[in-house]
C-alpha cells in the first residue's frame, strides 16, 4: 500500500473553494521515472527553480571530479548517484515546489493506488460534513487531518482493549 500527501491548491479569482480536481495526490517513495528521466521529469511537473538547481549542482561536483583527475566512470558515477538521490526525493522535492507555489499540505493517505487513496479521501473528507458549496457536490471547506481517517486500530488487536 502506498502513501500519499495531499496538496490543496490556492484559491483562483473568485472562487469560494477549490475545485476537488485539481488537488494533486504525492506518492511518497521511490521514483523511478525522476531517476531515470531526472531533467525532463521536473520539467513535466513545471518544477523549474528544481530543474536549474540540479544542473548546476551536476555541473559543479561533476567537474570538481574531473579536476581532481577522476576516470570517465568517476564521473559516470557521480552522475548516478545524483540520478539516485532525485529518485529517493522526489516526493520531497515535489512537495516543496507545491509549497513555493502556495499549495496547502492538508492531509495524508493511504491506498492500493492514486485512484483508491483519492476515493479514501474525499470519502473521509465529505463524512466530515460539508456547508453548502457553490456548486453541487464541491465540498467548500478543506480537510482537516486533525481528525483520524481510519477508525480502525493499528496493531494485533482489532479493537481497543481486546488484550485483556
Amino acid at each position: 500500500m502506498s502513501i500519499y500527501t495531499v496538496h490543496e491548491p490556492p484559491l483562483r479569482a473568485g472562487a469560494a473553494a477549490p475545485e476537488p480536481e485539481r488537488y494533486v495526490f504525492v506518492r511518497d517513495g521511490f521514483s523511478l521515472w525522476a531517476f531515470l528521466f531526472g531533467p525532463l521529469w521536473m520539467l513535466r511537473h513545471r518544477m523549474w527553480l528544481v530543474f536549474v538547481l540540479y544542473v548546476v549542482i551536476s555541473f559543479v561536483l561533476e567537474g570538481l571530479v574531473a579536476v581532481a583527475g577522476a576516470s570517465d566512470a568517476g564521473i559516470g558515477a557521480v552522475g548516478l548517484l545524483i540520478s539516485l538521490w532525485v529518485g529517493l526525493e522526489a516526493a520531497t522535492l515535489r512537495r516543496f515546489t507545491l509549497r513555493r507555489r502556495g499549495w496547502r499540505d492538508v492531509g495524508v493517505i493511504s491506498g492500493e493506488d492514486r485512484e483508491a487513496a483519492e476515493r479514501r479521501f474525499f470519502d473521509a473528507w465529505l463524512q466530515q460534513g460539508t456547508q453548502p458549496a457553490a456548486s453541487p457536490g464541491v465540498p467548500s471547506r478543506a480537510f482537516n487531518p486533525a481528525q483520524p481517517i481510519s477508525s480502525g486500530v493499528v496493531g494485533l488487536f482489532p479493537e481497543p482493549g481486546a488484550s485483556r
